[in-house]
Formats: C-alpha cells, structure tokens, sequence
C-alpha cells in the first residue's frame, strides 16, 4: 500500500542543513520522476523540486540555490539536500511520483517528515 516513506526531518536553527530522504517500495522507481512537495497547515500543497528518470531537474524559485534534489536508483531513494533553513521553509514535506512538469500522480500520499527551522 506505501510507496514513498520520507525520513529526515527535525528541528534546525536557521541557517542548518537538512536532507531529507524518500524511499520507495515499488519496482520500477528508476522509470518513475519524482517530486518533494511540502505544505504548511491550511495552505496548500507547494512544489519544491522534481527529478526525472534521466535525472534532469528542476528547483522551484523559492528554494533554487538552496536545495538541491538527487536520487540514487540502486537504493530507490530520493534525496532533498536543504542548505541553508529559513524559518519560512518550516513544513512537512512529502515526495511522490510526478509528471514531467512536476504536477503528483494520482495516488496515495505518505505521511511526510516534519521541517521546523527555529531558534
């Protein structure tokens, strides 16, 4: 039933670095493109990064020169390299499959891993 588990959230003080993990259970992950989401509690959903199949990505303008997405196919994990916190990137954080645009496929979301940037 669960596809992604994201792990590696926390409590950091502005100007930490966190990475944040996303494993897969399913059996083509190398063929899927994958995203980090996060949202913040009666906001909406908001796209953080996306990784396609060929490992070209894509950062959104809020976090660009700051994050950074990688993925490591043998392990079927997704990484979000978060460096340096603001305290507005405070969030949980989700990952999922997702087009080419970086829009999430229908489909199951996990629980996500919690990001509070605070001092």
């Amino acid at each position: 039933q669960v596809q992604f588990v994201e792990s590696g959230g926390g409590l950091v003080q502005p100007g930490g670095s966190l990475r944040l993990s996303c494993a897969a259970t399913v059996e083509h992950f190398s063929l899927y493109h994958m995203a980090w989401y996060r949202q913040a509690p009666g906001k909406q959903r908001e796209f953080v990064a996306r990784i396609l199949k060929d490992g070209s990505t894509r950062i959104a303008d809020s976090v660009k020169g700051r994050f950074t997405i990688s993925r490591d196919n043998a392990k079927k994990t997704v990484y979000l390299q978060m460096n340096p916190l603001r305290p507005e990137d405070t969030d949980v954080y989700y990952c999922n499959r997702c087009t080419t645009s970086g829009s999430p496929i229908a489909g199951s979301w996990g629980q996500g891993t919690q990001v509070t940037v605070s001092s």
